[in-house]
This record gives C-alpha cells, sequence and structure tokens, in this order.
C-alpha cells in the first residue's frame, strides 16, 4: 500500500500552489518513507529522478537532490542520480555576465518591435490615399523560447543553498562509487572532474550575481572546497568520508524518532486533557443541591418558633437555591475590570465596569450625583480610539440630589489592536442653569482580551513569518537572571504557546524558541524570543513580533516591554 501510495504522491512533486506548501508536503513525506522503508528505495528512486524536471520550488528541489545523494546505494542507482543531476544542472558557467543579459534583452526588443511602412495607394473612385501598415514578428511561444531544466535556473537564480546542497550530493555519490569494487575507475574520475566543474561554477555564481545571498557566499565557499578536498585529497577523504556517508542518514533518523515522539506526547495530552473534561462535565453535571430541599425563608416564619428551628443564614440558602456558589471568585473577576472615570472631589462620580465579549465591549457606567442640587440632561458622551466603534451611545438622563444610576453602552470591536475609550460627562445644574464639563479618565483595552494560545506546524509557522510584513523589533531589558524563567514569564504574560521544545534545566547560555497565538478574529501573532546570557549574568537579547496586521504587532510590542519593566517589583 505504501508503495502505491508513494509512486502516486511523486506525481504531486511539481504542483504549484498559492503557497507551495502541498509539494513541499509531499517531498518531507517521500523523504521519511526512504528512510522508514529501505525495501522501497530501489523503486522510488527513479521515478524521483523521473519527476525532478518538473519541479518549480526551490525548497522541494533541495531535499530531492539530498534523497538522490544519501538514498543511492547501488551502482546502477549512482549512476543513473549522477547523469540525472548533471544532466539538469547543465555545463558551467552559472554566472549570468551584464553585458550577455543587456545584449540578450536588446535582442528581444528588436524582435519584438514592430515594423511601419507606409505607401500610397489609389482607391476606386481614383483618388489617391496613404496606407499605413503595422508589421509584427510573432514571439516564440514560452516552451520554445526557454527549454532550460528548472534546476539548472534555480541555480543560475542565484539559490546558493541550493548549489551547495547539488555539490554535497554529486561528492556523496562520487565517494560511493570509489567503494563499489565493480564501478569503473576511467569513468567515475571523468565523473569527478565533471562534479568539481560544476563546483568552480557554483562558487563563481555565487560570487557574482546580483540575486545570490551575500551572507551565504563565505559559507558556500567553505562547504565546497570541503567537498573539492574529500574528491582529490584522499587523507581527507579517508576523515570526511564517513561524515558525509553516514552521519546524514543518522542525524534525520534521530530528527524522525523524536517527532514521532512529540506526535505521541501530544497525543497523550490531548486524551489526557479529554478525560480530565469528561470527569470535570460528570462532577458539573451532578446537582449541586436537591430540588427538594428546603429553602428557609425567615420573614415568612411565624414569630413563635423553637429556638433549634432559628436559622439566620440567608446567603448560604440563597446561593444553594441558585447555583452561586464562586461568588467569591467572580466578584474579584469583575473588580479587576472596573475603572474609576472621575475622582471623588468632581460633582459627578463616575466608574466603568467593562466586560469583553469576544466582538462587543459593554460599559455599564455607575453615575453619582454628588451635590444637593438636581441634574438635568447628564450625557456621557463616549469617544473611541483604535479599530472599535461605538454602537449604543447612552441616553441622557435626570438624576436628582445624591442619587445614582448606571448608564450602559456598547462598542464593537473588529481587529486585535490596543484601543482607548475616552469621553467627557455633560450636566446642566438645574439650580443655577449653568452646563458642566467632566473630563473622564481614558479605559486601556487591554490586546490579552483577544489573545487566545494557538499551535501550529514549524513549516506553517516559517511560511507566515516569510509572509507577514509587520514586525516590531523589542530589546530585552530584564532582571531574571534564568533563560528558561524568562521564557516561562513571557509566555505567561502574553497568552501565547511555546511550539520549541525545551528543557527544563537552567543552565546553558542561549535560548531561542517560537511562540503562537490567535486572536479571536481569527489573526496570527509570531513570536521569536532569541536571548542569550552574558558574561555578568545579565539577558541580552531581542524579541521580533510579526503579523498580518501592524495593529497587533505594535500592541503585543508594548505589552512586552510593559511585561518586562515590571518583572523586578512582579517577581
Amino acid at each position: 500500500v505504501a508503495e502505491s501510495v508513494v509512486h502516486t504522491l511523486l506525481d504531486l512533486l511539481s504542483t504549484t500552489s498559492a503557497d507551495g506548501s502541498t509539494s513541499l508536503q509531499v517531498a518531507i513525506f517521500v523523504r521519511a518513507i526512504m528512510e522508514h522503508y529501505p525495501d522501497l528505495r530501489s523503486s522510488l528512486l527513479p521515478k524521483l529522478l523521473s519527476s525532478i524536471s518538473d519541479v518549480t520550488s526551490n525548497p522541494v528541489m533541495c531535499i530531492c537532490l539530498w534523497i538522490v545523494g544519501e538514498y543511492s546505494e547501488t551502482l546502477e542507482s549512482i549512476s543513473e542520480g549522477f547523469d540525472s543531476l548533471l544532466e539538469e544542472v547543465g555545463e558551467p558557467s552559472f554566472a549570468v555576465i551584464k553585458k550577455d543579459k543587456d545584449d540578450a534583452g536588446d535582442g528581444a526588443a528588436d524582435a519584438g518591435e514592430p515594423r511601419i511602412v507606409t505607401k500610397n495607394v489609389v482607391l476606386a473612385d481614383g483618388t489617391y490615399a496613404t496606407q499605413t501598415i503595422y508589421n509584427t514578428q510573432s514571439k516564440p511561444a514560452k516552451g520554445q523560447m526557454d527549454n532550460t531544466p528548472s534546476l539548472r535556473k534555480m541555480i543560475v537564480g542565484g539559490d546558493v543553498f541550493l548549489g551547495e546542497t547539488l555539490a554535497s550530493s554529486l561528492t556523496k555519490l562520487c565517494l560511493k562509487a570509489k567503494k563499489d569494487p565493480a564501478a569503473n575507475a576511467v569513468e567515475w574520475k571523468s565523473r569527478t572532474a565533471k562534479s568539481l566543474l560544476v563546483m568552480c561554477g557554483i562558487v563563481k555564481m555565487a560570487e557574482v550575481t546580483i540575486q545570490a545571498q551575500r551572507s551565504a557566499t563565505s559559507d558556500c565557499v567553505d562547504r565546497l572546497t570541503l567537498c573539492c578536498r574529500a574528491l582529490l585529497d584522499p587523507k581527507q577523504q579517508s576523515l570526511i568520508e564517513p561524515i558525509l556517508l553516514q552521519q546524514g542518514k543518522v542525524q534525520f533518523a534521530k530528527y524522525l524518532a523524536n517527532l514521532k515522539a512529540k506526535q505521541q506526547a501530544q497525543q497523550e495530552s490531548k486524551q489526557n486533557q479529554s478525560h480530565q473534561q469528561q470527569q470535570q462535565q460528570k462532577q458539573d453535571d451532578q446537582p449541586s443541591t436537591q430540588a427538594d430541599d428546603l429553602i428557609h425563608f425567615r420573614h415568612l416564619r411565624a414569630f413563635a418558633v423553637e429556638g433549634g428551628d432559628v436559622d439566620l443564614d440567608d446567603g448560604a440558602d440563597l446561593a444553594r437555591a441558585t447555583g452561586y456558589n464562586d461568588a467569591g471568585s467572580m466578584l474579584s473577576n469583575e473588580l479587576s475590570h472596573i475603572y474609576p472615570l472621575s475622582g471623588f472631589a468632581d460633582p459627578v462620580y463616575a466608574e466603568a465596569l467593562v466586560t469583553v465579549h469576544d466582538y462587543d465591549i459593554v460599559l455599564e457606567i455607575l453615575v453619582m450625583n454628588r451635590t444637593a442640587s438636581t441634574l438635568s440632561n447628564l450625557t456621557v458622551e463616549l469617544s473611541t480610539m483604535g479599530d472599535m466603534k461605538i454602537v449604543e451611545r447612552p441616553q441622557s438622563h435626570t438624576i436628582g440630589p445624591m442619587d445614582q444610576m448606571t448608564i450602559r453602552a456598547s462598542i464593537k470591536v473588529s481587529s486585535t489592536e490596543t484601543g482607548h475609550i475616552f469621553g467627557t460627562i455633560v450636566y446642566t445644574d438645574m439650580s443655577t442653569n449653568e452646563k458642566h464639563y467632566i473630563n473622564l479618565n481614558d479605559i486601556h483595552m487591554d490586546i490579552m482580551d483577544y489573545i487566545r494560545p494557538a499551535t501550529c506546524t514549524d513549516e506553517l509557522f516559517r511560511s507566515m513569518w516569510a509572509e507577514f510584513e509587520w514586525e516590531n523589533k523589542v530589546a530585552i531589558s530584564t532582571s531574571i537572571p534564568n533563560l528558561v524563567d524568562f521564557l516561562n514569564h513571557i509566555v505567561e504574560s502574553t497568552n501565547m504557546r511555546c511550539l520549541t521544545p525545551h528543557a527544563d534545566q537552567k543552565d546553558g547560555s542561549f535560548l531561542a524558541a517560537n511562540l503562537y497565538a490567535r486572536s479571536v478574529f481569527g489573526e496570527d501573532a509570531l513570536v521569536n524570543v532569541s536571548v542569550e546570557k552574558k558574561d555578568d549574568g545579565k539577558l541580552a537579547g531581542y524579541i521580533r513580533i510579526r503579523s498580518k496586521t501592524q495593529g497587533i504587532a505594535l500592541s503585543l510590542g508594548d505589552r512586552i516591554t510593559a511585561v518586562q519593566r515590571g518583572i523586578t517589583s512582579a517577581k
């Protein structure tokens, strides 16, 4: 079954999607199958070699080249793989000279430029007229215009890392062929020379091509120099050969084992969470009080009661009847969302209870008249800053002396970003008929009300990291001395989830981790933490935030900055 499935999936290596994830996932799956099922390698390698010419994604091409170099074991597969790769890459050089590009561009422009012909003609009535004709040469079809193989296009385009992978695969194939006693020594010496020429062409491309990654040029020179020494120097070959031919598969097998263990741990964690949720559901389903339990109402009792029947704990009876047993925790949660809008010395005292329901914010504003006069036309005029819109504005009211009332307002939220609600109380004093204004304190809406921890794969995280354009970079300034403690503090303070597995040991001098969260509006928030411990024991580094929108990147950066500054007092 696995063989038939993989053969079908190999046809999808050339699939072109919006993000290129389809062909990349297929290549990753085929690489894992090659490691887990050695019996399928002989049948899958020819199919893979025939599909390389249709691959259009650079990461997929890198994986295919690595598979050919690692799992070509027989002399026939080694020869076939080597010849296929050389045919795809072509002859060096791979560097495009600017003069050649200009000449090619001028030729194309001349070929496509229209030619104008003007002549005089005699019309049917005997009069003369001028006729202008535009002659354009048809351009060749796209397939006829460029028959360059995909691998050569990518290397000529400046992909240095792909060139390194190709050089490493060719080196592995040459070393494997030299170990086989049935190999033709003269033929493989010629192939070794061709490999060296390809490596020299790749290095030249990395040095002169503008599109090449300049930061990878030095690494390319070092790695290809190592490959050349492995092919030319017998002493260096004896040292490098075990690393190139054995350690690659060993490390990949360890990676697959760790990945499987991580998946099993996640599955067990989900099962444990499901079991806990079922147990909690069973506990919640149990009645907190029976339907036939007596509820004592003290005011309805007769005056003549026995001393043993007196029960003044009406609050407990009411809690039993309503099931409101968590009143203490709910009250503390409500108190944490109450914001004073005016001072006690103001004629009108106001405070707001803010309740966030994902897309809606409900304000319950308590207004207290602290004067001995009646206040008419009292209105709370609210305004918002950020991506918020007031749906229901407060109405005008009249409040008597020393009286109070609750005014409600509704605000609609459409995106995840830090917002501010500010406003003014306007009223008329009935005793003096004067109009007064009271400026209210701002209500700061925290981004943590909209952020929820989420999870995603490493490939999807890297894809979103490359796609998102808004980035906020925050320098680390903290008094926490331990790397793991600092990471846990950031995760808890930002309500995110750490995607990078790490040990709980507090030793080490460097830590890098990826954090991920999703807002209630479906927006993704990506965070990369890179921190190191200096010689003086202090932590230094940067926290980079990326998102598709500017608001969530700036708001999350402000949150992290505020959390860092409050670490000393919190600890």
